[in-house]
């Protein structure tokens, strides 16, 4: 079976948008509208942490940062945030600090390179984020400890993973991507976890089911194929392709939003401090 190799891709899109401000941020907007799990991680910190926000300065940490997508989100929809964002690359870090420069003279975000297994916080974040980062990690629950030290009391945790449903879309003793240390989880493995490491969950909950699985498979796992295996050359035909697959996926990824699924291909969960 083909799988999909992540990083490869996602380095080919970080070396093409460090060129220019504005092809950064056109990035971050298409990562908002084709990603669904972009879609659910919006609405759940729309609803959580506006609270902190009309109480005034509050921190929030985010566990794994990558092309900094939701930094630029938390940034333009919180206006008393404080953002510490965390990732193990340096490359991204750095493209992040170019983007992020006038955000970061006001003190409103900072990057640092981390090995989250290796983190020693203290607690200060009423927030923390951790967005499809726990499957590339054995270590999974230490990971889970080591943010939860990081919070106040109070404070939520919030994650995102490929569910172990994600299995339908591997062969037998593989995973489509390849750069996870596991399929997925359950709701009762996750919820297990973070009782582990001293967490309490309060909402977990199965992302990309039928609706939303279908509005991938159109949106997301076709096109990635395409660029695993052509690279750039794949764009004109990944444009002309979602000409009329858009006005079916979207809706789709809208219904997923609003549906209590039984079972889906990715999991959120929620958990108080």
């Amino acid at each position: 079976m083909s799988k999909i190799a992540y990083d490869p891709v996602k380095d080919r899109f970080a070396s093409f948008i460090k060129r220019s401000r504005g092809l950064r941020t056109i990035f971050y907007k298409l990562l908002d509208l084709f990603f669904l799990r972009s879609w659910h991680i919006r609405r759940l910190l729309r609803h959580y942490a506006r609270s902190f926000d009309r109480q005034g300065r509050w921190k929030l940490l985010d566990a794994g940062s990558g092309f900094g997508q939701y930094d630029r989100f938390i940034l333009k929809n919180f206006d008393h945030v404080e953002v510490t964002a965390l990732d193990v690359k340096q490359d991204y870090l750095e493209d992040c600090r170019r983007y992020f420069e006038e955000d970061i003279d006001e003190g409103r975000i900072s990057f640092h390179q981390e090995d989250l297994l290796e983190l020693e916080l203290e607690p200060t974040y009423q927030f923390a984020i951790c967005i499809d980062v726990l499957e590339h990690i054995e270590e999974d629950v230490k990971v889970i400890e080591n943010v939860r030290k990081g919070l106040t009391e109070g404070g939520y945790f919030l994650m995102h993973s490929p569910s172990h449903y994600s299995e339908e879309d591997a062969g037998e003793d593989e995973f489509f991507v390849e750069e996870h240390a596991r399929a997925g989880y359950s709701k009762e493995d996750i919820t297990r976890k973070l009782k582990e490491a001293g967490l309490e969950p309060i909402d977990v909950h199965y992302t990309y089911g039928k609706l939303g699985w279908f509005s991938w498979w159109l949106l997301i796992k076709n096109p990635m194929l395409w660029f695993t295996k052509m690279g750039m050359w794949a764009a004109p035909l990944v444009a002309l392709y979602y000409i009329p697959m858009l006005p079916i996926g979207l809706p789709l990824m809208a219904a997923d939003l609003y549906t209590k699924n039984e079972k889906g291909n990715g999991v959120y969960a929620l958990a108080r401090k």
